[in-house]
């Protein structure tokens, strides 16, 4: 839970300032000379001044990207006038030992607590347990499902981005990440090292590390200075924890720079809270159940139609779903996807965006546990209606090939693992009809095809089923409703199948922070 606390703290203070209309880039060329004139004017003006050029200059237009400008050099920047890469004369590639020490000493520290603040029975280690654990090898692990699913990848992103912030890409800091992860397996814990572990933690680790990497860029502007710099270095910090650390050793928390430095593409927000009501009768589709209250975010990192090279998480998007007042549970869901590989096609007026991604499903509430990996093909859509409406539509396919998914009915409060280890093929499909911003229909359905490796033999049929409906009230204020059911259909052998539905309601407020250059409302 604390592991859980810190994600979501960070991905707070991440929304609360990168909501802000920050300044980004050049006053009066935005391209290619990206540079503060020094005694003109205070930082802070000219770089309102930067922010205003480029929102006239190079923002959406009418159609899906912005219009081709003479400003902006597209080897270097996007469209947006914003860096393709982090320049590396200001984050330069630190020697290799540097990050590697770094991994050693995050999981010594978490071992530390874990021992002597904790008092953890799996921390008492020692040579005997290194030993112990060489000499048997691999099995998998009895941790509980919010142990496996999150805590275990959010300690992937601490070695992964001990890579990414000392200026390695992303399959380099992968690379961080498999390496932490397998020394965490041998040495720091006193139980045998298990396989779900070193295929969840660098795997997912680099899914959050990347994104958290990618967010905190959004934040930091070195150009800044004052209480604005202060608190972008501390949002930054909460958001990377790791990067935060390194920004203070290598001084680039204090450092000034006339230019923008930092990768970044645009962001937009969406914030919503409100009323859930889970039905309480299996099979009641729409019953009496409890109450509870709604807090969540969704992250879309990047424009899909911009028509570029794609590269790792130029493209993203993050959804985190918390719920207070039914259970320990707070933690719902946290869905989401990046791009690994693309290309833009334009096919008539639809614009397309098909390309390799990978996934993160994480469901755990008082009906169900369900956690993926996924790998696959998606492809991305945009059709306008008009000017202002147009239907948006997202397909994806991927494999699975290590999840976990509960087959009955469980204790809110267990420790110990109860639920299979599975794999298998998961289908998601989502469309969105946007009618100006007044109104947007959208329909969400995810089928899962899940057969267990470790466990109670059989196969599941998992399908999520979400409308959602929201009106706009007020400017970026709507409200909205949806309703979500879950089916799960257990076959396993020699006995009869199982099926089970689970439903809920949802009513809330949402508020979206809309980045002045990429327009358009995608949900």
């Amino acid at each position: 839970m604390k592991t859980t606390f810190i994600i979501l703290l960070s991905l707070f203070v991440s929304l609360l300032l990168n909501g802000q209309d920050v300044p980004r880039q050049d006053s009066t060329k935005v391209a290619p000379n990206d540079t503060l004139t020094p005694g003109i004017d205070s930082p802070k003006k000219q770089l309102d001044k930067i922010k205003e050029v480029k929102v006239e200059k190079l923002s959406d237009s009418t159609g899906n990207e912005p219009v081709k400008s003479p400003l902006v050099d597209t080897t270097k920047q996007n469209k947006y006038g914003d860096l393709l890469e982090d320049d590396t004369a200001y984050n330069k590639r630190y020697p290799f030992w540097i990050p590697a020490l770094e991994v050693v000493g995050t999981l010594t520290l978490t071992v530390a607590l874990d021992r002597y603040l904790l008092n953890a029975d799996y921390a008492r280690i020692g040579p005997a347990t290194w030993k112990y654990n060489i000499d048997k090898g691999w099995e998998w692990d009895a941790d509980r499902f919010g142990v496996n699913f999150i805590g275990h990848p959010y300690s992937g992103t601490l070695s992964f981005n001990a890579g990414r912030s000392n200026g390695y890409n992303f399959y380099q800091s992968f690379g961080m990440a498999f390496g932490g992860s397998l020394l965490w397996e041998y040495f720091g814990e006193n139980t045998r090292p298990s396989y779900n572990d070193i295929i969840y933690t660098p795997i997912n680790g680099a899914f959050f590390g990347e994104i958290l990497y990618r967010l905190s860029s959004n934040i930091l502007d070195d150009r800044t200075r004052g209480a604005d710099r202060v608190f972008r270095e501390i949002a930054a910090g909460l958001v990377d924890p790791m990067r935060g650390f390194n920004r203070l050793i290598q001084g680039k928390s204090f450092r000034h720079t006339n230019k923008e430095v930092y990768e970044k593409e645009p962001l937009n927000i969406s914030l919503y809270g409100g009323v859930r009501r889970v039905n309480e009768i299996s099979n009641d589709i729409f019953g009496s159940g409890t109450y509870s209250a709604i807090f969540n975010a969704q992250f879309d990192y990047g424009n899909p139609f911009e028509v570029r090279k794609r590269k790792p998480y130029d493209f993203f998007k993050l959804r985190v779903d918390l719920n207070f007042g039914v259970g320990r549970k707070y933690l719902d869901n946290i869905l989401g996807y990046g791009i690994l590989f693309g290309k833009n096609y334009q096919v008539g007026k639809m614009a397309l965006l098909l390309g390799g991604y990978q996934y993160f499903d994480y469901w755990d509430n008082k009906k169900f546990e369900l956690g993926t990996i996924g790998f696959g093909g998606g492809l991305i859509s945009k059709l306008p209606l008009s000017k202002t409406s147009n239907i948006y539509t997202r397909l994806h396919v991927a494999l699975v090939p290590l999840g976990g998914n509960s087959i009955k009915v469980r204790s809110d409060t267990s420790q110990f693992r109860d639920y299979n280890f599975i794999g298998g093929l998961e289908t998601k499909f989502e469309t969105t009809i946007n009618l100006g911003k007044y109104l947007t229909a959208t329909l969400y359905y995810y089928f899962y095809v899940l057969r267990t490796y470790i466990g109670t033999s059989g196969t599941n049929n998992v399908h999520i089923l979400k409308p959602r409906i929201t009106v706009r009230l007020y400017k970026q204020l709507s409200i909205g409703c949806e309703y979500q059911l879950y089916y799960d259909n257990l076959y396993q052998r020699n006995l009869p199948a199982l099926h089970s539905v689970q439903s809920e309601q949802k009513v809330f407020l949402l508020f979206f922070l809309e980045d002045r250059q990429r327009r358009g409302y995608y949900n």
